[in-house]
């Protein structure tokens, strides 16, 4: 979706992304030529602001700006690249979608796509503080959001339209009463844990409403801990990998007791035995 004015500005290309940490849906990105003659009032992270001031920016960009483009990286091309390199890919479709080239690219965050096609500078928090950067993020931020407000109506079980495809208990309560849908990342541990083992088996589908949702939570928390707690010195991490589990045992007592929730439990033990398992080795070494 890319737009030319004119190409008497600084070629200075700002880019971001949006929809890195969802649980659904594409990442998109954009690139942004801002024309210093036609000033944008008010660019900030696309996060700082509301979403109908983010429309309205977003508006004045494409029509002031020298050149933008927005661009996305599938559900599956996250799938198999990996988020990290799906939005590097997003980020640079979106470089050479510009009607403009770019002399220098900067880019949000700490890494800069490959093959971009001209010197590239990171900013960590570039989004707030480099204007490029801001008009960057808006248009991927509400470029994205149309797209899963859209996905919304297709999926209205999910609740896309409020959290746009993003974690909170509202969207993983669905995901433990419907299963994942064809737009959900397998990749990311909250939906993959639906492909390890038969998590859909017809004694599990037929328990109550409330114990299947919490057995998914059981599952989603303990592949949580198993990935790893961040903290200084393996004996420590060790002692407070101890602790959750004992937690998660105590706070899931309920579904640990129910029969057809014994694929689960079985899941989850042994998952987090390997994880301790691990963590021990590394003492040792």
């Amino acid at each position: 979706m890319p737009s030319s004015a004119s190409s008497n500005s600084a070629l200075v290309c700002g880019i971001d992304e949006a929809g890195r940490g969802p649980l659904a849906g594409p990442v998109y990105a954009a690139a942004v030529i801002l024309n210093p003659e036609r000033r944008i009032n008010g660019l900030a992270d696309s996060k700082l602001l509301t979403p109908e001031r983010r429309e309205v920016l977003a508006a004045r960009i494409k029509e002031r700006a020298t050149a933008w483009a927005v661009a996305f990286s599938t559900v599956e091309e996250i799938d198999r690249l990996n988020i990290f390199h799906a939005s590097m890919l997003a980020m640079r479709r979106a470089v050479h979608a510009l009607p403009v080239r770019p002399q220098e690219a900067w880019v949000d965050g700490n890494v800069c796509p490959p093959g971009l096609g001209c010197t590239a500078k990171a900013f960590v928090d570039g989004d707030v503080h480099q204007r490029p950067i801001s008009a960057a993020s808006l248009l991927a931020k509400t470029a994205r959001d149309a797209v899963m407000t859209g996905l919304h109506d297709r999926y209205p079980q999910y609740g896309f339209g409020n959290h746009k495809g993003y974690a909170p208990a509202e969207h993983l309560h669905a995901l433990g009463r419907h299963g994942p849908s064809e737009i959900h990342r397998r990749s990311f541990y909250a939906v993959g844990i639906f492909f390890q083992g038969d998590l859909f088996a017809s004694s599990w589908t037929a328990m109550a409403e409330e114990l299947r949702i919490r057995s998914y939570r059981m599952c989603c928390d303990a592949m949580k801990l198993a990935m790893g707690t961040a903290l200084i010195g393996e004996r420590a991490k060790l002692t407070k990998f101890d602790r959750e589990r004992k937690r998660l045992q105590r706070a899931y007592a309920d579904v640990r007791g129910i029969a057809d929730a014994a694929p689960h439990v079985d899941l989850v033990d042994q998952m987090l035995r390997k994880a301790r398992h691990e963590l021990r080795s590394k003492r040792s070494v």
